[in-house]
């Protein structure tokens, strides 16, 4: 397996190429998270039918389904009955394409690279179907769970004070222990915290789907990095969140935070930022 993708990554030597490489496939990620958005968080299928204008129901021809430029050629209407089309279109594919080019600047042409691809694509999905209809689905938490703990094995964690205790072991084994033990352990605990403020307040306060979101990330990042990206996501969430609150005159007590599209942000900015914070992690 090393062989193969150390092949994928020979290919993207060039960092020219490899970031154009990144950028293409990005926006066809993009289109098809923009499909799974849609889809997934109403139970419909993802493979059958084909795109069409949820409006009017017409076909989209090739054409009409390049991402961003046949938004921005369209004018961001259906060539068929002139509804318009969603800003969350292109946003997720622009979003995606800049994300995989970051993860390629980020971690050079390695497999990590790829590693940051599958998790990017997995948390622009989860952010924008909180964001659309406050859900997380199963497929992207719990197929990103399984992600994890393979990619986990195959590109390891940084090694930390696990990799001293089982020393004698092989890293890669290790790398797949912690990430279940942090998957576990940190959606264990978000779990705990909603549990007991549900106890308190009597009225749900954390929603299973983030508990299940914070369990791929664990699987991801290990424990260091699921509880940087929690804590900035909880303060994220608090301020921005009770800022368009006020702003928007909404009612505070019956409002649902997207809490997922706050994790998924900070996740995203405690990768791309992992240099420095793993520096002092190590530093501890």
């Amino acid at each position: 397996m090393d062989s193969v993708m150390d092949s994928v990554m020979d290919a993207l030597v060039t960092p020219g190429l490899g970031l154009l490489i990144a950028c293409i496939a990005g926006l066809l990620m993009g289109s098809f998270l923009n499909v799974c958005i849609y889809r997934l968080t109403r139970d419909l299928s993802v493979v059958w039918p084909g795109s069409h204008c949820i409006n009017c129901g017409h076909p989209i021809a090739w054409f009409d389904n390049i991402p961003v430029a046949s938004f921005l050629l369209l004018g961001a209407r259906c060539r068929h009955c002139g509804t318009r089309i969603s800003w969350r279109y292109p946003v997720v594919e622009a979003l995606t394409a800049v994300l995989f080019m970051a993860g390629f600047l980020t971690f050079g042409p390695a497999p990590g690279a790829i590693k940051f691809a599958v998790f990017a694509f997995l948390l622009v999905g989860m952010i924008f179907s909180d964001l659309d209809q406050r859900i997380l689905p199963d497929e992207f938490t719990k197929g990103g769970i399984l992600a994890g703990f393979l990619l986990a094995f195959l590109v390891p964690l940084p090694q930390g004070l696990l990799s001293l205790l089982l020393r004698p072991i092989d890293p890669r084994w290790v790398s797949l222990i912690e990430s279940a033990l942090a998957a576990g352990f940190a959606s264990g605990t978000l779990w705990l915290v909603g549990a007991i403020y549900s106890k308190v307040r009597h009225k749900e306060g954390l929603g299973f789907g983030d508990v299940k979101m914070v369990a791929m990330m664990g699987a991801f990042l290990g424990l260091p990095g699921t509880f940087a990206a929690v804590m900035l996501g909880c303060i994220a969430g608090s301020l921005i969140g009770l800022s368009y609150i006020h702003l928007a005159k909404k009612d505070a007590a019956t409002y649902e935070l997207p809490f997922g599209s706050f994790l998924g942000a900070a996740a995203l900015l405690i990768v791309l930022s992992s240099q420095g914070w793993l520096q002092w992690y190590r530093s501890l």
